[in-house]
């Protein structure tokens, strides 16, 4: 293991060295992230869960602090990434949280290690192949910029048309924050790690494994989300010996839109309880 400058640690893998955090206390829970998505900018949706649970939380290759090894990633590749930091942490076993691209890796790691989860909670996500794909966000960059932001955004939540947005401040909100968040630079290093993981998850396809996941499972989805479509997610619970479904008001970012979202996560988790 080493160290960085601010004394969080970094878990060295082969050809990887790995951001993360555990933060919380309760039940432990082994959290992974969306498209893009960081530590810092998802501390928000980590800060929510680690109210009532121990949440183990990382960069994935490419992202974030974590380093940007050569590609093709593979789905394959996230979800070892994860079985080996509750190895350098000392978890046998936890409850598992995965988010949109998360969600897909949380279901890689499930059905890759089924005996190492106690819980599964899959948030707007998708299982691949006849159980239905998430959106392609790859082909979103050859977009014009002002094409690309209109299109994420009416994907986010298919309520999000102008005039929608002009009658429902809250929404236009997230909206503007989303997109300025879009237009900070980045880096090629950035670039190319955000690219390779788009590139890993147009090969998601659990949808013949699912049947080898053991542990109660908590699938939720967005009512008006328009990359992972609720239609998705009742196919994943078709394919899970004990699976439960609940539909939330909103998108894609359901659960800053619905409340009831975290606090029925929360107590699936805490005490195993399905709405």
């Amino acid at each position: 293991m080493r160290w960085k400058n601010d004394d969080v640690p970094m878990f060295e893998r082969p050809e990887i060295s790995i951001n993360y955090e555990i933060t919380g206390s309760g039940p432990r829970v082994l959290f992974f992230n969306g498209s893009g998505a960081t530590l810092k900018t998802t501390a928000l949706l980590i800060g929510a869960l680690a109210k009532t649970c121990t949440v183990l939380a990382h960069d994935q290759r490419g992202l974030g602090e974590t380093s940007i090894p050569d590609g093709p990633y593979t789905m394959a590749q996230f979800a070892s990434d994860g079985a080996a930091l509750l190895d350098h942490v000392g978890w046998d076993t936890c409850a598992v949280v995965g988010i949109s691209f998360g969600g897909m890796v949380a279901q890689e790691f499930a059905v890759s290690y089924p005996q190492r989860v106690e819980k599964l909670v899959l948030l707007c996500t998708s299982a691949g192949g006849e159980a239905g794909s998430s959106y392609p966000l790859h082909e979103l960059g050859a977009l014009p910029v002002e094409e690309r932001a209109a299109r994420i955004t009416t994907l986010t939540d298919n309520r999000f048309t102008p005039e929608w947005l002009a009658s429902h401040p809250d929404d236009a909100a997230m909206v503007a924050m989303r997109n300025e968040q879009a237009t900070v630079p980045k880096s090629k290093e950035t670039v190319k790690g955000e690219m390779l993981q788009l590139g890993a998850r147009i090969g998601h396809d659990v949808c013949n494994r699912l049947h080898r996941v053991t542990a109660p499972v908590f699938v939720t989805a967005g009512r008006f989300d328009g990359i992972a479509p609720v239609s998705n997610s009742e196919e994943i619970v078709k394919r899970l010996p004990d699976a439960t479904l609940s539909i939330y008001e909103g998108g894609h970012i359901f659960t800053a839109q619905d409340r009831r979202a975290i606090e029925d996560i929360r107590t699936f988790l805490t005490t195993g309880q399905r709405p």
